[in-house]
């Protein structure tokens, strides 16, 4: 890839919330491309154990994070797109609600399937610690009332706080099982 030539990348990830491995993920595919699009999937779904946040407050996190981290916004975009639910029509789908991109960065098995079966080129993305750095770590260590704050950027941190997001979690715990 030539970063002298306008290139464009695209990121997906649902950010429930968005930590330090996904803005490791930001940091790499910035290295490939001169702009991204960072999209926040599943945009419609919220007030779930597995999706608390909704798209705004994760557009917010992700906002704030890249801020943080110094990332010029006049590098990426963030556009939350909704599911379809039909693997069939996904790519188009995104790609209807997205400027043109020439790449996209997954690691996830389905995405990449179907992308490349659509003929996007797709580039692997480094790993930063899988382990600990993955949003079911952060909910879950919220939920055992573990050090779940080390796991994202500060600006993160300080969100979910203000937002009551880290209480809505465990109050979700209580009566949603999804």
């Amino acid at each position: 890839m030539k970063k002298n030539e306008e290139f464009t990348g695209v990121f997906i990830g649902r950010f429930q919330p968005f930590h330090l491995g996904h803005l490791e993920a930001v940091k790499y595919a910035l290295t490939k491309v001169n702009q991204l699009i960072i999209v926040i999937g599943s945009a419609q779904y919220s007030h779930t154990l597995t999706n608390p946040f909704t798209a705004g407050e994760r557009l917010i996190m992700v906002k704030r994070a890249l801020n943080e981290a110094r990332i010029s916004c006049d590098k990426y975009f963030i556009i939350p797109v909704e599911d379809v639910n039909m693997h069939g029509v996904w790519v188009a789908h995104l790609k209807s609600r997205l400027p043109h991109f020439e790449v996209a960065f997954s690691n996830e098995p389905i995405t990449s399937r179907l992308l490349k079966e659509a003929g996007v080129k797709v580039e692997k993305i480094p790993f930063f610690d899988r382990n600990i750095y993955s949003a079911t770590e952060i909910r879950k260590r919220i939920l055992k009332g573990e050090n779940w704050m080390e796991l994202v950027p500060k600006s993160v941190a300080q969100f979910i706080k203000e937002i009551k997001g880290d209480e809505r979690i465990i109050e979700l715990s209580k009566s949603d099982k999804t």
